[in-house]
């Protein structure tokens, strides 16, 4: 009986599905089904082929029964990340006329290696963030992926190596890679918090992401206003361009909320002259008068740019000292009296009263009469005044028909140094 080609070359398993580890070696080779073709001679199973693939080639190995043995052989590294599942096709060929073949279709399921770290989106994440936030607010998101699978892609974040400060205010979720604050933020402690987060996959590998949270200013500091020297006391003689006081005045804020100005009421003796920075020197404008305002109590009121400005007042109290700037002053230009003839020795006639702007000795009057002489006797033989109430004595009894009248002068003299004096 004469063979014809009537059977085509068969598998026993129409699909072989099997794994391989993404790390397994080039060279390594797998062997495959063998098909099997009924028909004899060039009618039967001739040749393996293996469908096209980067990684993999057919060897077929001569069988010393006969028989060819097919082997698939790894050419080039898999890896899972890049292709997961690969799908081949194994034909089998005869030698008859028509070619008859069978097919045994290959699923290689390349299982994964944990071959790749985690890798952050950024190297470097960059946040503004207001210090008044309130707590708890998130404040960013730092995320690493990992193109590994089951535990070996799984991330999870912690701080690395970071200040104690900074692990004090600031919480890091270790699933979510979010980052909140667990403490207020105050821009005058720290203006930049500089941190460094780190993502770890199930099997170790790591791989680290730099943060950098700059904090922006709000207006939450008053100015704060310092006397470094100040004067309680002037004479009120003292010249125009005095010093007062030295003032300093300090925001902790930035920009314009740290910009300030500083004024006083523009009703009084005095002026703000600005030194250096922001410092200022408190000096009198004009000459002072006690005998019109005796003190002063000084508002000074530092206030920055913010919005809404916030100010500070300080307040400076001035005492202003006399001067024996003014001469006693009689209430009258002249006095006139009159007085029976026949008095009494000793008895009262007149008084005389004198003011004096001037406060303490300065306005202490004694009062003394002028010496002069009348019909050739002194004139303190006929009255005399008492130096502290300024009452005028007589000192005789007088005789109409020997005086009509009688004309003194009174002088009234503070006990200033020098002290200064009128006459009536």
């Amino acid at each position: 009986i004469i063979d014809i080609n009537d059977n085509t070359p068969q598998f026993q398993l129409e699909e072989l599905e099997f794994k391989m580890n993404e790390i397994t070696t080039p060279g390594t080779r797998i062997s495959l089904p063998f098909g099997q073709d009924l028909d004899v001679g060039v009618n039967s199973l001739q040749s393996y082929q293996l469908s096209s693939n980067p990684h993999f080639s057919l060897d077929v190995q001569q069988g010393a029964d006969g028989p060819q043995h097919p082997e698939m052989v790894l050419r080039s590294p898999l890896d899972r990340e890049e292709e997961a599942v690969h799908h081949l096709i194994l034909t089998a060929s005869d030698g008859g006329d028509p070619v008859r073949s069978g097919t045994l279709r290959i699923y290689i399921q390349v299982v994964d290696a944990n071959d790749n770290p985690p890798a952050f989106t950024q190297a470097q994440y960059h946040m503004n963030v207001p210090e008044n936030v309130p707590l708890g607010t998130r404040l960013l998101m730092v995320n690493a992926t990992d193109p590994d699978e089951g535990s070996n892609g799984k991330v999870t974040y912690s701080f690395h190596n970071v200040d104690h400060r900074v692990a004090q205010i600031f919480h890091l979720d270790s699933y979510t890679g979010e980052i909140s604050n667990k403490e207020p933020l105050d821009f005058e402690e720290y203006k930049i918090y500089s941190m460094e987060v780190q993502a770890q996959d199930g099997a170790g590998l790591m791989t680290r992401a730099k943060v950098l949270i700059k904090v922006l200013d709000v207006n939450d500091n008053a100015p704060e206003v310092t006397i470094t020297s100040v004067t309680t006391a002037v004479p009120e003689n003292f010249p125009p361009g005095t010093i007062i006081a030295l003032i300093s005045v300090h925001d902790q804020d930035s920009g314009d909320n740290g910009y300030t100005t500083c004024f006083i009421p523009g009703n009084l003796p005095f002026k703000l002259e600005k030194l250096v920075d922001n410092y200022y020197r408190l000096v009198t404008e004009r000459t002072l008068d006690r005998e019109l305002i005796s003190g002063y109590n000084i508002t000074v009121t530092a206030t920055d740019q913010g919005t809404p400005a916030l100010s500070t007042e300080t307040h400076i109290s001035l005492l202003v000292t006399d001067i024996n700037d003014n001469s006693p002053v009689f209430h009258q230009d002249s006095y006139s009296a009159y007085i029976p003839e026949n008095n009494p020795r000793g008895a009262a006639i007149f008084s005389v009263r004198a003011h004096d702007s001037d406060s303490n000795e300065n306005a202490q009057i004694a009062y003394s009469l002028i010496e002069d002489t009348i019909q050739g006797a002194p004139l303190s033989a006929y009255v005399s005044i008492n130096s502290d109430t300024g009452v005028l004595y007589a000192l005789r009894s007088f005789d109409y028909e020997q005086f009509r009248d009688l004309q003194l002068k009174v002088m009234a003299q503070d006990s200033g140094d020098p002290p200064l004096s009128s006459n009536v």
